[in-house]
């Protein structure tokens, strides 16, 4: 008996800390460790020393199930601060665990660590992690992978394999330096070197032939390929020699599926696709190719990353399968600029709309709101030659002519809940711009903009309806915009000045598409709709990093703020009920 009593003990205790059932949720609590640290790697012939998540790069796959709770634990052993985003969660009363640094944390000092816990609630397929302090994802970011809830399907076949391919950029230089030289000097940064296909650029690339992405699949089986585009500063297209594609889902939701031979993803968005091979071995092998849209002005690495689709063959006694004798076969991709296509393809995306995974998109709204985003300028200090528009004028970039500027001694959130946002914060952000001008016609002649640290306050279960609208100052550019804590719908979108009585009749409320990462089209606007369901400060940024990046640098001995501020945050109120209102920060929050 006794024995029988330790054993039920150890498997109770087993349980318990293994698994941690989760009531809230009814999953399963997953634990993992992240050691943030340095490393050496090799990349067209050069090597240097990055910051990396346990050695590799790119970092840890993050695999969990709808209704889970995640604990991940992060250790900073490296010279700088840190902080973690876990870009499309949702964060449902847990903005604690959000990530960006100086909003919603302090961030990770040198020798510390902090316990990113929260729940995954009402939230399934392909989101991803990153570093979200200066320009520290260049090479600190992962996948994460929500698995739906045990014993539920796909609403698509369910596919023979998952593949994860993330893209990124790599730079021969360090990102830091990139960043600080920008900003110092008031010019665009330096393009990256090379776009990659998980870490690897590929053989398109100088002496990067050993370092391409292969993926070998088998004949007549279909595969869901988890796209991720975590590059710093590029839209990219995506296609697959002699293949078709069906999308099935976008930043974790799930959408009508549709077929195409190329899919365009904006920096931070992610695209579930699926893949299905040819029925016999094809006696070749495909490119996987990616390279940017960009309708900007200024720097771009216009090059392509190249990956291979290879097809295993088992050799018989009449063949010999040597995939170094087979012909490879090259896709073609749009123009760099094209535009129509970009269009043409977001214009695809549907929700499911159906009774398991309905379209909640608010049909009356409480607050609207009207902002523009896009390039303006800063004076250049005295006594300093700039290299921005002019010699006397830095780049900048603005919301409503805002420019973000952080706080550095505390986080938003901390101001917010500890009632000492007056100190840290004003709440007049503006609905709509202050001077209002032709957008996407000939751009006004004082494009200054204005910094400061305002914020946009939402009562609790307000219906938000946004327009987001491109302008041509600086030149006419595409913008991708993340919103955190949030998902959205994308109601509406077209090209030109957004027309407050003739667009809102196109709108779609019946299966609009639901993103947490949309792109303002070039020389056009979008239109968004969200209920504010979850308490806190949630930063709302366009995801090409030199266009929201907060830098700090020492300049005698005063901490001195730089921002291009493309950026803005909502406050949302607790509600009246104790499941309305957020909770304490844990007891290992970070300190300033």
């Amino acid at each position: 008996m006794a024995m029988w009593g330790l054993h039920y003990l150890l498997v109770a205790f087993l349980i318990t800390i293994t698994y941690g059932i989760n009531a809230e949720s009814a999953g399963i609590t997953r634990h993992y460790t992240f050691h943030i640290q340095l490393k050496n790697i090799t990349r067209l012939c050069k090597t240097k020393s990055i910051v990396a998540v346990n050695g590799k790069f790119p970092g840890p796959k993050v695999t969990a199930r709808e209704g889970d709770n995640l604990q991940i634990k992060v250790v900073n052993h490296v010279s700088n601060n840190i902080s973690i985003h876990w870009h499309g969660i949702r964060q449902l009363r847990s903005g604690w665990a959000d990530g960006p640094s100086y909003v919603t944390q302090c961030p990770i000092q040198t020798g510390q660590s902090y316990v990113y816990n929260f729940t995954i609630i009402g939230q399934r397929g392909t989101l991803w992690w990153h570093a979200h302090i200066q320009w520290m994802r260049a090479t600190v970011y992962g996948p994460l992978i929500i698995l739906p809830k045990l014993h539920q399907h796909y609403p698509f076949p369910k596919p023979y394999k998952q593949v994860p391919i993330i893209f990124g950029e790599w730079f021969n230089a360090d990102p830091q330096a990139v960043v600080q030289q920008a900003l110092q000097t008031g010019a665009g940064p330096n393009a990256s070197d090379a776009h990659t296909f998980n870490g690897l650029p590929g053989p398109l690339y100088n002496c990067s032939t050993k370092d391409t992405y292969k993926l070998v699949v088998k004949p007549g089986k279909t595969y869901l390929l988890r796209l991720i585009n975590a590059a710093l500063d590029d839209e990219l297209f995506f296609t697959i020699a002699n293949h078709t594609l069906t999308v099935v889902e976008a930043d974790a939701s799930y959408v009508k599926p549709f077929q195409t031979n190329i899919v365009l993803l904006g920096p931070g968005q992610t695209t579930n696709v699926l893949l299905k091979t040819k029925p016999i071995y094809p006696n070749a092998t495909f490119y996987m190719l990616a390279r940017p849209y960009f309708t900007g002005q200024g720097t771009i690495d216009n090059t392509t990353v190249a990956g291979i689709l290879k097809y295993h063959h088992k050799p018989t006694s009449n063949h010999f399968n040597s995939s170094k004798n087979l012909h490879v076969i090259k896709p073609s991709l749009p123009p760099i600029n094209s535009t129509s296509y970009a269009a043409k393809f977001t214009k695809m995306f549907r929700s499911l709309a159906n009774s398991r995974f309905p379209a909640n998109v608010p049909k009356i709204v409480d607050k609207k709101f009207f902002f523009t985003v896009g390039l303006g300028t800063n004076p250049c200090p005295k006594n300093q030659t700039c290299q921005g528009p002019t010699n006397t004028t830095k780049f900048a970039a603005a919301i409503n002519n805002v420019s973000f500027i952080l706080p550095n001694t505390t986080s938003l959130l901390q101001s917010y809940f500890s009632s000492m946002s007056k100190k840290f914060f004003t709440t007049n952000f503006p609905s709509a711009p202050v001077f209002p001008f032709n957008y996407t016609g000939v751009p006004p002649n004082n494009t200054m903009v204005s910094g400061g640290t305002k914020v946009v306050v939402l009562k609790y279960n307000t219906t938000v309806e946004l327009v987001l609208q491109g302008t041509s100052i600086l030149g006419i550019e595409a913008h991708p915009i993340h919103l955190h804590g949030y998902n959205f719908y994308v109601v509406g979108q077209g090209f030109g000045n957004f027309d407050s009585t003739r667009d809102p009749k196109q709108y779609n409320l019946v299966d609009p598409v639901e993103r947490n990462t949309i792109n303002v089209p070039s020389g056009g606007w979008v239109a968004i709709r969200f209920l504010a369901d979850n308490p806190g400060v949630w930063f709302m940024h366009c995801h090409i990093e030199i266009h929201f990046f907060f830098f700090f640098f020492f300049l005698a001995s005063i901490e001195i703020h730089l921002s291009w501020g493309l950026t803005m945050a909502w406050v949302v109120l607790d509600g009246d009920l104790p499941n309305q209102k957020l909770p304490p920060p844990p007891s290992d929050f970070p300190k300033c």
